[in-house]
Formats: structure tokens, C-alpha cells, sequence
């Protein structure tokens, strides 16, 4: 039930019924101004609380925004990019979202509270005040009522008149009171449904605003949201496609660290404990030690592992002698002495154990060599090489995937069963004709997983090692097009068939990413299974890990711009003067260090038969040695000979054991290709130039041709000169030809033109 309306013409009555009508308004009117009081008090704890969240907000945006992430390497990824910057476009978007707040608080006190307020004094305050007016004349008009009813009868005319008259005019003030008392009530019960709840709308409409402003701030967010999300989606991929990769390297170090530590620019480094005597006795200091062997320069740094840092300061010298303690001489195991060039005394150290005490002396003394623990794995006779049998073996599994499985799913990704994948690849390795496009004998999965396998075991990797590191950078390059470019570059920097053969696998691919929506596989999963296929580290380390996803990056590049890359040449900028050259050729002029003197020296049969006549004159005996011949595909087969050599007897020598010339190994001396009756010849047969010049076609392959021809290296070399390049087995030269040095040949790798060991390569 309502309130009952309360009529003017009741207040002349003013009934018991009309009091209890006013009764029931004036508890309404009380039971408002309870509500109107309390909800402005809630209202302001409100925008209180308001304030506290936006602060707070404002808080958490500032600290996302201060965070900057590090990624694992020397370069990130556009994922990565996409992840790092997230936080910031976060910070940005709640930053937004909290200002709209503020200007949301800024108006509640003056949309809410203050009408509220207002409302409760001005109307509600008013209807009291007439209330109390309107008691105040019911009890005067009552009491003169009162008083002129007592008034006797017996009193004069005039003075009842003038009694009367008094009592209309309080009668009728009272009347008045009343009509306005009841105008007033009417009129606040009327208002509230207005100005009451108008207050309230004001505030609801700017809440509705502010999350209207989220709303629109959501919907431009939502790009971002979809690229982070499939950035998160591509990191979690990588991430567990690269877990088991370092926990296998993890347990391959925890099994055998000595054959996976990684390459050092020192000779030796590593804890020794430094004998320090003073006054009141000696004590042993740890400290970090290294040394280089080309300039016997020591350094030592005190360290103390279990705080993480310096305690000291470091120390260098130059190393004069080293020598074994004995054990009877020291109350110490392990101990070696060490003598500076630049000190007076001499230095005890102790090493970790015998086995660090021997690989420090063999380092330090030079009289054994230094200790490899790295160690390349040998290829065995048979392996995949870029030969014909290798490129019709990618070609049948091409052919008969695009046949027979381009949509299948996870084409490539899915892997088939060892044995028949080494089943496979013995047959195509071998004579036997497998027909792989219309026999079910062979799996897709097997098919597919042949081609990666023989990628693998290729030797060196189809992207080579020389330029591994240089696509990978490339890939880490923040400009789409310059990564382009680069790489674009690279690949026709690649030996010929290295680059045929990346161009018929990329084809491919490029065929089985166009087909994505039946085989499910995109390119960025075609990048994640080929990167590691392509590539491949010399160096097993978490480093080289890290870097697979730039090898995919690489990939993905490469099948989405394959037209370009393979069908176009890259741009070439002017070439500038090689100061590099002339610095060669100086230092070629200089006598000579050792170069490669652990490398063994081959023999070829590189001269014409009127050549091999001449210098079978003049003989004593024969050698039965072996002569590998010279062809690409097969380096390794060998042919045995019989060749004369001067002053030896009867033995039988292998060409891969033969020592290094004296001319190369004694630094003051050049080396010299000497005839066989020379006093320094050496005691293995060398080859001698013609009496008579003989003519050298385009099409010769020996080492003497003077004009600029290709090579590939035969063995890995290490550089031990400025004006020497430093190159591993398999490594294409360009612009070859003979230097002013005897026995050595100058060629250009990379852009630097230096010195390449004669007897090392082999032309094409």
C-alpha cells in the first residue's frame, strides 16, 4: 500500500484520521532522510575505496612498466620482441583505463554526494521546519480555543465579540500552517522520485562510461592480444622443442665433461691455488688463472667462489719456465713452479688434481701439446656426401612425397621407424633401384624421415659452418628486409652444390607450405623441423641451443621468398680495396712460423705423364706409397703406386701419416718446393718442375696453376700468421692462384685474401 494523499480540505476538519494521514508522511519523510544519510556515507567510502583501487592500479602499471625482460643470446626474436614489449603495452592500457577512472572520482562528490546532500538539507530539512510550525500553531489555536470556550456568558456583548474575533483570526492562522504543511509534505514526496534517484542515474551513467572506455580499450588492444598470444604460443613451442635438446647436452656433460667443454680463446684457464709467503708464514689464495701460449701471457685473478667475488686484484706476466714440483719438496700435491719473465721470485701454484697439474705443464711448457678436449667425431667410410648418389636420393624422396603424400598431416614432423629409415637410406645409398613413387612397401614417415636423416649425416651441414654464424646473424637482424638481404646473400655465397641442393629441398618445401591446410604444416613448422636439419653447431653447447630458433627463422625466410632468393642475384654493393692484401702479401715476404704442423700432408698426382717421367729420373729404389686420387665425391678411396724417391729403402709409407716439410716447420726458414737431388729435400717423394715449360690449360687441376681458379680444402687448417686463413675441411676459396711464397697458394674466403698451405687443397 501507498501513502494515503493528503487533502486541503482536511486540514479545516483536521480529523483523527487526518492526523494519522500527516503521521504516516512525516515516518515515510524520517525513514528517506535515514536512507539519503546513510548512502551518502556509502557513497563516499566508495570513492574512497575508488581512490585506493586507482592508486593502487596505478602502482602495478608503473612496475609492469619498469620491468624490461632479457632474453638468452645476442639477439631476439620477433616473438620475443612481441613478449618483452607486452608489459609496457599493459602498463600503457591500465595507465589509460585508470585516468578515466580518476576523471569518474573527480565527479562522484559533485554528481552524487552533493545533490544528495543538498536534497536532504533544502527539502527534507524544510518539511521539518514546517512540521514544526504547523505543531507549534495547533497548540496555540487549541489553547485560545480553549480559553474562549470558558469565557461566562454573562460578559458583556462587546467583549465576547472581541473574543471571538480573536479566535477566528488564530483559527484561520492555523488553517494557513496547515495548507502549507500539507503543500510542503506533498511537495518533497514528490521531488525524491526525482531528485533523489537523478543523483544516482548521473553516477551509474559514469560508471557506464568508464567501462565503456574498457570496452573500447579492449577492442583496440585486441590486435596486440592475438599477436602475443600467438608469440607465447611460438616461444612455448620453442621452448619445448629445445628442452630436451639441453637437458640431453646436460646429461651428455654430466656423463663425459672432458668431450663437451666448450672452445676457449685460452690455451689453459681454470682454479689454481697461488702459494703466498710473507713474514709470519704462507698461505694459498685461490685464484683464476689463464694463459695464452702465443704470448705466454699468465694472468691471475683472486676469487672466492662461495661469495661470487674478487678479493683482489688481477695479475699479469709473462712466462718464462715452468717446472714440476716434486712431491718430497712440498707438503702440497699437485704443485708446479712458475717463473716470470718480469719477476724475481718465483710462483707456486697447485692445481685441482694430476690430471689438472698435467694439462697445465703440457700447456704451460710447450715441450708436449696442448691437450684437445674437443674432439670431432670421424666420418665413416660410405658416409652421405653431395655427390650424384646424394642428389638422386633427394629427388626420388622428393618426388615421391609430392606423389604420393603432399597432403598427408604432419608431413615431416612426424618421424618414422629407425631401422627402416636406416633400411631405406642403405638402399638409396646403394646400387639397388627402390621405386618409391608406386610401392606401399615404404611409409610416407619413412620416406620423409630418409631425406632429413641424410641432410644430418651429411658431413658438414648444408648451410656450411663457415657461414652458419653469418646467416644466423642475419636472421637476428631487426629489419625484415636487411634479414632478407642478408640471407638472400649468403645462400649464393654457398659452394654450387651446397646451393643446388638447399634450392630443391626449399622448392619442395615451398610446395608442402602452399598445401598447409590439409598437412597442417605451415612454414613456421616447417622452420622448426628443418632448422636443425640445415644447421648444424661444430659446437654442442647451450648457446648454439639458443640459437635453433634463429636457424627456423632462417628457414621460414627461405621458403617464403624462394623465387627471390634462388631465381634472382642479390644486390652487390661496390667493392672496396682489400687493405688486407697488401698486409698479406708483406707478411708473405717475412720468414714463416709453423703452420698446421699437426696436419698431415697428402700427395696428388697432378702432373701430366711427361711431367712424372722427368721426375721418375735419377732414382735408387721404390716406395710403395699411397696417392689418394683427386675427385670430389670420393677424397678418401686411395690408389697405391709405386713412386721413386731419393735415398729410401723399401718401406712401405701411408700419404696420410707423412710429416710436415722441415721448410715448414722451422720458422726461419721458407718453405721451397726442392728438386729430388737437393741436400734439403725431404725423404718423401716430391714432385719437380719440368725442364721446359709446360703448357697449363683452363681446365688443369694443379696446384701450381697461376690463374684464378676455385679450391676446396681437403683438411681443416688453423692459422698461426695474420697473412694465413684459418679454414676446415671442405671449405671452397675462390680467386686461387700460386703466391710469391713457395709452396703456399693465396685465395680469398669470406672477403679475406691470405695464404692457403699448397698441398691442402684441391682445385675444381
Amino acid at each position: 500500500m501507498g501513502l494515503p494523499a493528503l487533502e486541503f480540505s482536511d486540514c479545516y476538519l483536521d480529523s483523527p484520521q487526518f492526523r494519522d494521514k500527516i503521521k504516516s508522511h512525516e515516518a515515510e519523510l524520517e525513514k528517506t532522510n535515514k536512507f539519503i544519510k546513510a548512502l551518502i556515507k556509502d557513497g563516499k567510502a566508495l570513492i574512497q575505496a575508488l581512490k585506493n583501487l586507482s592508486v593502487a592500479k596505478r602502482k602495478f602499471a608503473e612496475s609492469l612498466n619498469e620491468f624490461k625482460f632479457q632474453c638468452i643470446g645476442d639477439a631476439e626474436t620477433d616473438d620475443e620482441i612481441c613478449i618483452a614489449k607486452s608489459l609496457q603495452e599493459f602498463a600503457g592500457v591500465l595507465k589509460n583505463l585508470e585516468d578515466e577512472r580518476g576523471r569518474l572520482i573527480e565527479n562522484a562528490a559533485d554528481v552524487l554526494i552533493s545533490p544528495l546532500e543538498r536534497f536532504r538539507k533544502e527539502q527534507i530539512g524544510a518539511a521539518k521546519e514546517a512540521k514544526k510550525k504547523y505543531d507549534k500553531e495547533t497548540e496555540k489555536y487549541c489553547n485560545v480555543l480553549e480559553k474562549h470556550l470558558n469565557l461566562s456568558s454573562k460578559k458583556k456583548d462587546s467583549h465576547l465579540q472581541e473574543a471571538d474575533s480573536q479566535v477566528d483570526v488564530v483559527r484561520q492562522r492555523f488553517y494557513e500552517v496547515s495548507l502549507e504543511y500539507v503543500l510542503k509534505v506533498h511537495e518533497v514526496q514528490e521531488r525524491k522520485m526525482f531528485e533523489f534517484v537523478e543523483p544516482l542515474l548521473a553516477f551509474l551513467q559514469g560508471l557506464f562510461t568508464f567501462y565503456h572506455h574498457g570496452y573500447e580499450l579492449a577492442k583496440d588492444f585486441g590486435h596486440f592480444k592475438t599477436q602475443l598470444q600467438i608469440s607465447i604460443q611460438n616461444t612455448r613451442d620453442r621452448f619445448e622443442g629445445t628442452r630436451s635438446e639441453v637437458e640431453s647436452l646436460m646429461k651428455k656433460m654430466k656423463e663425459n665433461p672432458q668431450e663437451h667443454q666448450s672452445i676457449s680463446p685460452y690455451t689453459m684457464e681454470g682454479y689454481l691455488f697461488i702459494q703466498k709467503k710473507s713474514p709470519f708464514g704462507s698461505s694459498w689464495v685461490k685464484h683464476y688463472c689463464t694463459y695464452q701460449k702465443e704470448s705466454k701471457q699468465v694472468t691471475m685473478v683472486p676469487f672466492d667462489q662461495k661469495t661470487g667475488g674478487k678479493i683482489g686484484d688481477e695479475e699479469t706476466f709473462i712466462l718464462k719456465s715452468c717446472i714440476r714440483r716434486k712431491t718430497d719438496s712440498i707438503e702440497k700435491r699437485f704443485c708446479f713452479d712458475v717463473e716470470g719473465a718480469d719477476r724475481a721470485t718465483m710462483i707456486t701454484m697447485q692445481a685441482l688434481s694430476e690430471e689438472d697439474r698435467r694439462l697445465w705443464m703440457e700447456a704451460m711448457d710447450g715441450r708436449e701439446p696442448v691437450y684437445n678436449l674437443n674432439k670431432d667425431n670421424p666420418i665413416s667410410e660410405g658416409a652421405a656426401q653431395l655427390d650424384k648418389v646424394g642428389f638422386d636420393l633427394v629427388k626420388k624422396c622428393i618426388h615421391a612425397v609430392e606423389e604420393r603424400g603432399i597432403n598427408e598431416q604432419g608431413l615431416y614432423r612426424i618421424v618414422g621407424v629407425n631401422s627402416r629409415v636406416q633400411k631405406l637410406l642403405g638402399l638409396l645409398m646403394g646400387t639397388a633401384d627402390v621405386d618409391l613413387e608406386s610401392s606401399t612397401e615404404w611409409e610416407i614417415k619413412t620416406i620423409t624421415s630418409t631425406l632429413k636423416h641424410y641432410l644430418r649425416v651429411l658431413p658438414a651441414p648444408l648451410m656450411t659452418f663457415q657461414l652458419q654464424h653469418s646467416f644466423i646473424k642475419a636472421a637476428k637482424l631487426d629489419n625484415p628486409e636487411s634479414r632478407l638481404s642478408e640471407i638472400h646473400k649468403y645462400v649464393h655465397r654457398l659452394p654450387e652444390k651446397n646451393k643446388t641442393m638447399l634450392e630443391i629441398t626449399i622448392k619442395h618445401l615451398a610446395k608442402v607450405s602452399s598445401n598447409h591446410k590439409q598437412n597442417l604444416m605451415t612454414v613456421a613448422n616447417l622452420g622448426v623441423v628443418f632448422g636443425p636439419t640445415l644447421f648444424r653447431p661444430q659446437e654442442e653447447t647451450v648457446a648454439a641451443i639458443m640459437d635453433i630458433k634463429f636457424q627456423n627463422i632462417v628457414v621460414e625466410i627461405l621458403i617464403e621468398n624462394y623465387e627471390k632468393i634462388f631465381q634472382m642475384k642479390p644486390e652487390t654493393a661496390t667493392v672496396q680495396p682489400n687493405p688486407s692484401l697488401n698486409s698479406a702479401q708483406k707478411k708473405s715476404s717475412e720468414p714463416k712460423t709453423a703452420l698446421c704442423s699437426q696436419r698431415p700432408l697428402m700427395l696428388f698426382q697432378t702432373l701430366s705423364n711427361e711431367n712424372e717421367k722427368q721426375n721418375s729420373i735419377a732414382v735408387s729404389s721404390n716406395v710403395s706409397v699411397f696417392v689418394p686420387t683427386v675427385n670430389a665425391s670420393s677424397s678418401s678411396k686411395t690408389n697405391r703406386q709405386s713412386v721413386h724417391s731419393l735415398g729410401s729403402s723399401d718401406t712401405e709409407v701411408c700419404a696420410m701419416k707423412l710429416d710436415r716439410p722441415n721448410s715448414l716447420l722451422n720458422p726461419k726458414r721458407k718453405p721451397s718446393l726442392t728438386s729430388p737431388s737437393s741436400p734439403l729435400s725431404p725423404t718423401w717423394p716430391m714432385v719437380s718442375a719440368p725442364s721446359s715449360p709446360v703448357p697449363v690449360s683452363s681446365s688443369d687441376s694443379s696446384p701450381l696453376s697461376t690463374q684464378n681458379r676455385k679450391a676446396r680444402a681437403l683438411y681443416a687448417c688453423k692459422a698461426e700468421h695474420d697473412s694465413e686463413l684459418s679454414f676446415s675441411a671442405g671449405t671452397i676459396f675462390e680467386n686461387v692462384h700460386s703466391s710469391r711464397e713457395p709452396g703456399w697458394l693465396e685465395g680469398t674466403l669470406d672477403g679475406k685474401t691470405g695464404l692457403i698451405p699448397e698441398n691442402y687443397v684441391e682445385f675444381l
